[in-house]
């Protein structure tokens, strides 16, 4: 057996976060959920790595990354601070250190949001626009799973107990110059990174959430 063929860089990224998130499932459903729930900052740094080195990485790929953390930064804290763009809420403990009452793992997440549902969106069409709206339309499906158990993981908490519509328009009027900045920028992921992120993304949230309307944590 030809292992250099199946140890490749690609290979180990997917295999370490199925088995993160699996084990991420598991635990928070059958073992000591508080602690699993603590360790998502670590789960979110592990796929941004993972991500980078699966990411052809020029003078373009780190102006997005700045211009994903900077711009999703600033719409978050002007959401926390205004409630303008997003609805009016508050972060939890879980994510870690906050600036201006915004976890910094927040901005990375926009980073992480983008670059994968852009590069999901490319396999489908080449239509600038299409695969443009598309990238938008798959963070906000995602969006959807996330939103009804974020406050119950102590990610962030709406004042009034939901999100609402207003919070998926601003996340799209958020995301839409995102991803049209990520597709002029032509960035290259490598393989089926970023639709095995997705998918276990999904997976995770819609299976705690099924868990969760069921028979609690």
């Amino acid at each position: 057996m030809n292992y250099q063929k199946i140890l490749t860089k690609l290979n180990v990224s997917i295999f370490l976060i199925w088995l993160f998130h699996v084990s991420g499932i598991i635990g928070i459903i059958y073992t000591n959920a508080s602690w699993f729930i603590g360790a998502t900052p670590i789960n979110l740094l592990l796929s941004f790595f993972l991500l980078l080195i699966n990411t052809k990485l020029n003078k373009n790929t780190f102006f997005m990354i700045l211009s994903c953390f900077t711009f999703g930064m600033l719409a978050e804290i002007l959401g926390v601070h205004y409630g303008t763009i997003f609805g009016d809420y508050n972060y939890g403990s879980v994510l870690g250190f906050k600036f201006m009452d915004v976890p910094l793992l927040i901005g990375i997440n926009w980073c992480i949001l983008i670059f994968i549902t852009g590069s999901i969106a490319q396999f489908f069409t080449n239509s600038f626009w299409y695969k443009t709206i598309l990238g938008v339309g798959l963070m906000l499906t995602l969006d959807i799973v996330i939103e009804p158990i974020a406050p119950i993981l102590d990610y962030w908490t709406f004042d009034d107990g939901v999100a609402s519509f207003h919070n998926y328009i601003g996340w799209a009027l958020v995301a839409l110059p995102l991803q049209i900045a990520f597709h002029k920028s032509k960035i290259q992921i490598e393989g089926a990174y970023p639709l095995n992120l997705y998918i276990l993304q999904f997976l995770f949230f819609t299976i705690l959430l099924i868990k969760i309307n069921s028979i609690g944590i």
